[in-house]
């Protein structure tokens, strides 16, 4: 399905991803995880085409990603969908109509210059806010809406997308834990819904462990880690993240269960155990 071959990325004298290498042959859910700097986001932004790879090749169902140019790389866009971090919306602009920018890949320049969208897509619209719990936003403004609101809205342009593969760049490394969850649990449905494969950059442990079926570790640009929830050990995570024999992954942990403990006068290791991401 999806073949990433020796894939390179320099900055100058910089190695941001070196000879990566990644078979995925069904649709499944992918937790990439990762020390900042690791080069997870140039990865995923090679594979979307929104960064051009200086080595190595995509392959997509036999076509090689890598060499689209023009309407073709605009078309692969499409179907490779990416949600960010920081959402991405346009925040003056209405939720429904953020989430219909989804379609403009394949629309005219007229119908985008004037805002034109014909019913059945503003009818699939409201669907998809619907089935993220989000449609009573519909006519809000998307900067009034929290932040974990915004992250599902972002997710909701994806799907008008109609995407073969969803890209997502850290969708929670800004939201509280229970938004965190909410959004995980929207990304694993749609992988199990939909059959369309998932793959999402990631800052803790548990939260791979829990939504993914295969999580790959990253190093200095290189896959050092390609594997099954269960077999990522704490030990395994230190090799990852390069961290000493103190590294405690609890720390790095956004689920609820954990977080309540540290109110009702658990001790919590130091964010000092933790190596920078």
């Amino acid at each position: 399905m999806l073949q990433i071959q020796k894939l390179t990325k320099r900055f100058g004298d910089k190695l941001a991803v070196d000879t990566a290498n990644l078979m995925i042959d069904k649709p499944c859910m992918i937790g990439i995880i990762g020390r900042s700097g690791a080069g997870k986001s140039t990865l995923l932004r090679m594979v979307n085409r929104l960064a051009a790879p200086t080595d190595g090749a995509i392959l997509f169902e036999g076509r090689d990603v890598t060499a689209l140019t023009g309407h073709q790389k605009r078309m692969w866009q499409s179907q490779c969908a990416m949600i960010f971090q920081q959402f991405n919306l346009v925040p003056r602009m209405d939720v429904v109509s953020n989430v219909l920018h989804g379609t403009l890949n394949r629309r005219s320049t007229l119908s985008t210059l004037f805002n034109l969208y014909p019913a059945d897509d503003i009818h699939r619209a409201i669907d998809i806010l619907e089935r993220l719990g989000i449609a009573e936003h519909a006519p809000k403004r998307a900067e009034a809406l929290s932040g974990g609101q915004q992250q599902r809205v972002a997710i909701a342009r994806a799907l008008m997308q109609d995407p073969k593969i969803i890209l997502a760049d850290e969708p929670i490394a800004s939201l509280d834990p229970m938004n965190a969850q909410t959004v995980m649990q929207a990304l694993r449905r749609i992988h199990e819904e939909d059959g369309r494969t998932v793959i999402a950059n990631l800052h803790t442990l548990d939260t791979a462990r829990r939504y993914c079926d295969r999580v790959v570790g990253m190093r200095d640009g290189r896959i050092v880690f390609d594997g099954l929830p269960e077999q990522l050990t704490t030990g395994v995570a230190r090799e990852i993240y390069g961290a000493s024999a103190d590294f405690s992954e609890a720390a790095t942990s956004t689920e609820i269960e954990t977080l309540d403990k540290s109110h009702t006068g658990a001790t919590r290791p130091s964010a000092a155990t933790v190596p920078a991401e």
